[in-house]
């Protein structure tokens, strides 16, 4: 009787054919939660900047369309990651209208929900991205 003391090719194949198998089958829902995640941080932004043109509103009577005078740090303002870009694309005494942009790869691996944007009356789009 002989002692076998290693792995055959075929069982080192069938390990690598099973991790292929996992992997294309976890990638694809790995970046659609990353996205996710993106997408939150400029919804987040958005509630933020919009508060804050609120406030603005009540000290100012109007609203404003740069975002530095909200105290963001430029205009556009970009998001911490990079990933979007936040600017108002509407600004009147009575209305706003706050845009994300998603930047660079971003804007791929995302392109339903590309842009966001929020309004003074609480309005979303696009409804599926919120």
């Amino acid at each position: 009787m002989r002692l076998q003391l290693g792995v055959t090719l075929i069982e080192l194949m069938l390990v690598v054919a099973i991790i292929g198998l996992l992997m294309a089958i976890a990638l694809p829902s790995y970046r659609v939660q990353v996205a996710a995640g993106y997408r939150a941080e400029a919804q987040s932004e958005l509630t933020r900047l919009a508060n804050l043109q609120e406030q603005y509103f009540m000290d100012n009577h109007t609203y404003v369309a740069d975002m530095t005078r909200l105290g963001a740090s430029a205009d556009p303002f970009v998001t911490l990651s990079g990933r979007f870009s936040v600017d108002a694309v509407e600004a009147s005494a009575s209305r706003f209208t706050l845009q994300a942009t998603a930047l660079g790869g971003q804007a791929q691996a995302d392109s339903a929900c590309a842009e966001l944007t929020l309004s003074d009356a609480g309005e979303r789009t696009p409804a599926g991205c919120w």
